[in-house]
């Protein structure tokens, strides 16, 4: 029974299923017991398993096939009429092309299976924010994950319009030489094909809510942004937000989830997560810059989350939890992967299905990239303002990556316009874990190089425009890099919660309480203007920390040379200029 009369969605969904040929098409209208229903049915094909519900009530366990389990990069388009118009950063195929090669793998492809039919929203429904999409699925694990993480079923059906996002996914037989995830920003459309990941078909996840918002942003005037957004309380019960940007393993979720230093906790500091992935930002009637986090839930990186890295992120995970690629720890019927505790279980399955023995196994027994999907109203430090239609007013932007040595732990844009350079040239040096040589500087600007729907310089030029809608009003941008190493290799700054040090001179600075001290690379704190009580550093090694290599400076400038290189005449002349300022700042 369809939930909408709209015809636009109506024969939509009339066509892709003529096509893909199902043996019954479901809504989803969002109900518990729909989805309770549909948990049953996913248990009993085997595609999903019930865990201990005393411990993890609602929780269950999923397992990708072997061949299945990250986002693939070289297999994501974006298809637009124009080849330059996607840019030197994106895979691009002629649309017309690309429809016709996935008619052929979608033809037929739901044959003996259900076609699910969901209607969801990214954003608060009614929100002025909210963007709604249809995403069509045979895949039940793909229905569950998207009621976690977006807002799903009738209340969206009531609401949706013509201009709503079409979203195909037929899992067909997960075949990696014809996996494709493909974006139709011209048309509105993802299509993806072959593959179970989450991070490839739970489709309002990085093919909306940032390849095709991000071009619409650049056509409606607003920005979609790779960005977790906070809320700091201080003593006097003031909020004030952020949202802040990091390529991936540079900490964005301990970030977003942050847990307050004890000494601060005793004065009263509080931190509320708003978001931890993905914001929304549009300029609100005050003219300042509001943001909202357009998903329902958190899709997190299980390995490496226990009670010391991010316990706000592990309760989360305690209830209504689809975990994916972990270890079925088979004593208990509960979940464990690496970096969860120092305890391994020695009866239990790994992430391919194979029976594994923590105690004595060589082989990791969840997947690197092993998630948990959680419902984001489970988090223990969620903000008040989390559902709030409005979103809330950023004061500043931060942008971050991992350094060795380069960049400081801290500096300040001179200028909206500098503050957009800095988030072009972000970059993080490659670790052990990347594969490869260690120590490589990889560029990620506003660490949105897999994620923009559109070419890179067209996106900058955008962040140059809403800051001249902006005018005096724009929020302050900063740069962070918790990544700092001694000779020896050691990380020189706590990090975790000891972050929230230099986020409250970040915040300070926002509202004209903190002084600064110019460098040539921007404005950095006086070091006796971070509270360092009880952090373990001294006064003398943050003055370090601080400290910015001329020579190592140089040698950046020659890598943002090189970089912008690719961009060819459709770099904006600011960013030019910028660099040309900060070239003539080193060698003074």
């Amino acid at each position: 029974m369809a939930l909408t009369t709209n015809k636009a969605v109506l024969n939509w969904i009339d066509e892709m299923a003529a096509m893909t040929q199902p043996d019954q098409i479901v809504w989803i209208d969002g109900s518990d017991t729909q989805i309770e229903q549909l948990r049953a049915q996913a248990c009993a094909t085997g595609e999903m398993e019930k865990l201990n519900q005393q411990l993890l009530p609602d929780c269950y366990l999923h397992r990708t096939a072997v061949n299945d389990v990250a986002r693939v990069e070289d297999r994501t388009f974006i298809c637009c009429k124009k080849q330059e118009d996607a840019g030197p950063t994106n895979n691009w195929m002629d649309p017309e092309e690309m429809y016709a090669k996935l008619k052929k793998l979608y033809t037929g492809a739901m044959k003996g299976r259900t076609m699910y039919v969901i209607p969801y929203s990214m954003g608060v429904v009614g929100s002025p924010f909210a963007k709604y999409g249809i995403e069509l699925t045979d895949s039940i694990y793909v229905v569950l994950n998207m009621a976690i993480m977006t807002r799903v079923g009738q209340a969206v059906a009531d609401v949706i319009g013509d201009d709503f996002v079409k979203g195909l996914h037929a899992k067909a037989d997960i075949d990696p030489e014809n996996r494709y995830i493909v974006h139709f920003p011209e048309d509105n459309t993802i299509m993806s094909v072959n593959s179970g990941y989450g991070g490839n078909v739970l489709l309002g996840k990085k093919c909306f809510a940032l390849r095709i918002a991000s071009y619409l942003g650049k056509h409606q005037g607003w920005m979609a942004e790779h960005m977790l957004i906070l809320g700091v309380e201080n003593p006097q019960g003031e909020v004030r937000y952020l949202a802040a940007a990091f390529p991936s393993a540079c900490g964005k979720t301990n970030l977003a989830m942050l847990i307050p230093p004890e000494h601060y906790r005793k004065k009263g500091w509080k931190v509320w997560c708003v978001g931890d992935d993905i914001a929304w930002l549009r300029v609100g009637p005050d003219g300042r810059l509001w943001a909202m986090n357009p998903e329902y839930g958190f899709f997190g990186v299980a390995p490496g989350t226990n009670e010391k890295s991010n316990p706000n992120a592990l309760h989360s995970t305690r209830k209504g939890t689809i975990f994916t690629n972990v270890v079925h720890n088979l004593d208990d019927n509960t979940v464990w992967w690496e970096g969860l505790d120092k305890n391994p279980p020695e009866h239990a399955v790994d992430w391919k299905g194979n029976p594994w023995n923590g105690k004595v196994s060589t082989e990791k027994g969840a997947h690197p990239n092993s998630r948990f999907t959680a419902p984001a109203k489970n988090c223990p430090c969620i903000s008040a303002e989390f559902e709030n239609p409005a979103g809330v007013p950023i004061s500043a932007l931060v942008f971050g990556g991992r350094r060795a040595k380069t960049a400081p732990l801290v500096y300040q844009s001179r200028s909206w316009e500098h503050g957009v350079f800095v988030g072009s040239i972000m970059a993080s040096e490659t670790t052990a874990a990347a594969t490869g040589a260690v120590g490589v500087v990889r560029r990620d600007p506003m660490a949105m190089l897999p994620f923009c729907g559109y070419h890179m310089a067209d996106y900058w030029q955008h962040w140059l425009d809403m800051g001249k809608t902006l005018g005096d009003k724009a929020p302050k941008i900063f740069n962070v890099n918790w990544f700092r190493t001694d000779d020896e290799g050691h990380f020189i700054w706590p990090g975790f919660g000891d972050n929230l040090r230099v986020l409250e001179w970040i915040l300070k600075r926002c509202f004209q309480e903190a002084d600064a001290v110019e460098t040539a690379i921007g404005y950095e704190p006086k070091a006796e203007d971070i509270d360092l009580e009880d952090s373990g550093v001294d006064l003398d090694t943050l003055k370090d920390l601080l400290g910015v290599d001329t020579a190592l400076w140089q040698e950046e400038v020659k890598g943002i040379h090189e970089f912008y290189q690719k961009f060819g005449d459709k770099l904006p002349g600011e960013l030019t200029r910028e660099l040309d300022a900060l070239e003539a700042r080193l060698s003074k």
